[in-house]
């Protein structure tokens, strides 16, 4: 395996890190985009284009060997561009596990991962092959959208850097899933029938609650090990007043989580049949972002919850750093779109103080890339075809 070593570990100095690097990638019929190959320098390289020629599709093709799924949350056969049999994903690596790692889809949803030319045993076993961050004016809706959007950014960034959470996520999703299904059963069935009904649903709690507990118990902790980090690097890119991070969950002060959620679920079991749906457990859970303890998803300013974004992959891409030795691939799609200057500076003052491995810019106009990043080879995007600056085709 190929690295490149850019810095020790803080907390272990004998602990090499590495930058995880994407040497060469080729894409074909992803999304809009045809076929594309590109070779990619060890400190990155700045895609230049307008808005909807293609530069977000490429951090998504890239972002794809990462979850092997879209970062967006689209279905695989939707990435396939209009009218081809399937999309198809190559690369060439540096510093992981894997020096070539291939993702296909086709129009009946089938999928194939290889990683050196062998398929895993397992999808989860292809997780992180690339690991990566992005940052785009979408993040906002991890501060300013529903739950939802900050569950999931717990969930991927603990799954990827805890086999235990991982592990832990995969079997209370299968419990949930089950137990719901019991809970409609319970809803139809007769009064003669319904002793057995309800049965069927508790027979899921014990799984629930011994996974949830896992589940609540690294949120938690990575919260409380994060939290000053969100306040410092906030502070730093200029807001005013006290950010705060915080887990927002009924059993966030509960010292045993797994009885106190059996428990839980057991007690609401009959509002459940009614409803249909579990609804407790970390499932319903949230990540809570204050600013001097007003939710800065209600009260914050475009600025402040776009700040706050930021922040959050910061630390996304920490705890990758720290927990795997390996520092990802920065993404940054247009990172700093509706941000003032003076925030602008201070991230990318920020940026360069915490130390960054290879990173891929996508921005609409050369005059809109920083300072920083003019040294680094560029592209040009339309319609989906890559061409270098100097006219050669890719």
């Amino acid at each position: 395996m190929a690295t490149s070593v850019i810095a020790p570990v803080a907390d272990n100095p004998e602990r090499t890190l590495v930058a995880a690097r994407l040497d060469a990638l080729t894409v074909r019929n992803f999304r809009n985009i045809e076929h594309a190959e590109l070779r990619v320098a060890a400190d990155g390289i700045v895609v230049v284009g307008e808005n909807g020629h293609g530069k977000s599709n490429l951090v998504e093709s890239i972002a794809y060997l990462r979850l092997m799924r879209s970062q967006r949350g689209a279905r695989d056969r939707d990435l396939i561009r209009h009218g081809a049999p399937a999309f198809h994903v190559s690369a060439e690596l540096s510093g992981v596990t894997a020096n070539r790692a291939t993702a296909a889809v086709d129009k009946q949803g089938r999928k194939k991962i290889t990683l050196d030319g062998g398929e895993p045993e397992k999808l989860t076993d292809a997780l992180d092959t690339l690991p990566s961050v992005s940052f785009s004016p979408r993040d906002v809706d991890l501060v300013a959208g529903a739950p939802a959007e900050r569950r999931r950014y717990l969930d991927i960034t603990l799954a990827l850097t805890s086999r235990t959470y991982l592990n832990a996520l995969r079997h209370y999703r299968a419990a949930l899933a089950r137990r719901n299904a019991a809970l409609r059963e319970a809803s139809r069935a007769t009064r003669r029938d319904q002793a057995a009904a309800l049965a069927a649903v508790a027979v899921w709690e014990p799984a629930l609650a011994e996974h949830g507990a896992v589940m609540v118990t690294q949120r938690r902790e990575w919260v409380t090990a994060r939290g000053p980090a969100f306040a410092r690097d906030c502070m730093t890119i200029g807001e005013r007043g006290i950010p705060t991070l915080r887990y927002a969950s009924a059993l966030a002060e509960t010292r045993d989580v797994r009885s106190a959620l059996r428990e839980q679920l057991e007690r609401q079991r009959d509002h459940d049949v009614r409803r249909g749906l579990t609804q407790s457990g970390p499932h319903r859970d949230d990540l809570a972002l204050e600013l001097d303890d007003h939710e800065l998803r209600g009260v914050g300013s475009a600025g402040q919850q776009r700040t706050a974004a930021i922040v959050l992959r910061l630390l996304e891409a920490a705890t990758h750093r720290d927990a795997n030795g390996v520092t990802p691939l920065l993404l940054l799609d247009d990172p700093f779109a509706e941000l003032d200057r003076r925030r602008t500076g201070r991230i990318l003052a920020l940026l360069d103080e915490v130390g960054t491995g290879q990173c891929v810019l996508c921005v609409p106009r050369e005059d809109e890339i920083p300072a920083q990043y003019t040294r680094l080879a560029r592209w040009h995007v339309r319609d989906g075809a890559f061409v270098l600056a100097d006219g050669a085709p890719s």
